[in-house]
């Protein structure tokens, strides 16, 4: 199978994987970075919880989780200790959802 294969020690299926976070954390930047100039421009508090939502979302979330793969691949984690990164990951994820949901229920 093609996925199985190995480019540099890496299982291609691991590269696409990789590929698709880092574009993932790259859009979720670029959506909040644009969420900010809105708010800056407009003053709407709305744009600032967005862009606070989506930045735990996605940028925050998906390097908490990378930081910890690397590190359990590295076995400077113990695979018990792999539980708090994913805690803290979701964690991370459900207050960025509750910003954006906050964002979008919110009324001056």
């Amino acid at each position: 199978m093609v996925f199985e294969t190995t480019v540099y020690g890496f299982r291609v299926i691991e590269l696409i994987a990789s590929a698709f976070a880092t574009g993932s954390v790259a859009v979720g930047l670029y959506i909040g970075y644009r969420s900010l100039q809105s708010f800056y421009r407009h003053g709407d508090p709305s744009m600032r919880y967005l862009a606070v939502g989506l930045l735990l979302l996605t940028a925050v979330t998906y390097t908490l989780t990378f930081v910890g793969s690397m590190l359990l691949q590295f076995r400077v984690l113990s695979l018990p200790q792999q539980d708090y990164f994913l805690t803290v990951s979701h964690v991370t994820q459900f207050a960025g959802l509750v910003c954006i949901a906050y964002a979008l229920h919110r009324r001056d």
